[in-house]
């Protein structure tokens, strides 16, 4: 089993680091637009089981959709209206109205913690195409404006509070932070990975090029710590919401695409929450 997560991110990375080292910057968006639609089908799954011809229509248009979108912002040739259009859309409409719900019902939710309802939700199979398509466009957004060590830097601090967490709630972890989500989830690995991730984005305040300096020098230092710690926060509530949906369908993962990791949407859960509010604190849209 740990050869094979071993061979699976070795693999990944060697994708990811040649898109980044190709010169172009379309290998690395159409690498996220795969990944965006491969987790969009994976989400229908657990919120709408028994439907997996939708499913996966679905994940094929969400990937489409998100290269056209990505053409439409890149390329030279497309339509100057269309291109504002559609971009105004995303960042004042959609982007703001997602945050919202994920700050909003998606904590709400996890809260609440109901892993006894039954797994189907249209409510919550809907949402998932304006989570995905908005995760995607920061993620897009970031690398197209700022280049790969910022939005790398951006991702980064998803991975420093999971690392945190991790270690942390290893060592130390007594109170269980959401026992009947997750059981393996403590206050005491939560708010460590929060206070690391604050130590992360405070070092990179001082790195020019990164997310950290980008929001250091937008709100201030104190105020980039504050949003350190809510985006370590929504990381948390990202990973506890897909572990809701996965119990009320009775799975352990959402998707069997990454051998030795399970799906897409596992490895990116904590990620599609996080991505967006990010956006909306940068000063990638203005």
């Amino acid at each position: 089993m740990l050869r094979t997560r071993i061979v699976t991110a070795v693999v990944l990375l060697a994708l990811i680091a040649a898109a980044l080292a190709s010169g172009s910057i379309w290998p690395l968006l159409v690498l996220l637009s795969v990944a965006t639609g491969c987790a969009l089908w994976e989400w229908l799954r657990l919120t709408a089981p028994g439907r997996d011809a939708a499913a996966v229509a679905a994940g094929i248009a969400m990937g489409l959709l998100t290269l056209g979108c990505a053409w439409l912002w890149q390329s030279p040739t497309a339509d100057l209206s269309a291109r504002l259009t559609v971009y105004a859309i995303t960042t004042r409409l959609f982007v703001p109205v997602v945050a919202g719900i994920w700050l909003l019902a998606g904590t709400l939710a996890v809260v609440r913690g109901q892993v006894e309802q039954a797994p189907r939700s249209i409510l919550w199979s809907l949402f998932a195409i304006p989570a995905l398509y908005c995760a995607w466009a920061a993620l897009a957004l970031f690398y197209m404006t700022h280049g790969a060590l910022y939005l790398v830097s951006m991702m980064a601090v998803v991975w420093v509070a999971d690392i945190g967490a991790y270690f942390a709630g290893r060592a130390f972890g007594r109170r269980k932070l959401a026992p009947r989500v997750s059981p393996g989830k403590s206050w005491e690995g939560a708010i460590a990975g929060a206070v690391l991730v604050a130590v992360y984005v405070g070092a990179c305040s001082q790195w020019p090029g990164t997310f950290g300096h980008d929001l250091a020098q937008r709100w201030g230092v104190p105020a980039a710590l504050a949003f350190a710690l809510l985006l370590a926060a929504l990381s948390v509530m990202g990973d506890l919401f897909e572990s809701l949906l996965k119990r009320r369908a009775g799975v352990k993962d959402s998707g069997s695409l990454l051998p030795g990791h399970g799906g897409v949407y596992d490895r990116i859960d904590a990620l599609v929450p996080v991505a967006p509010v990010a956006l909306l604190l940068s000063g990638v849209v203005t």
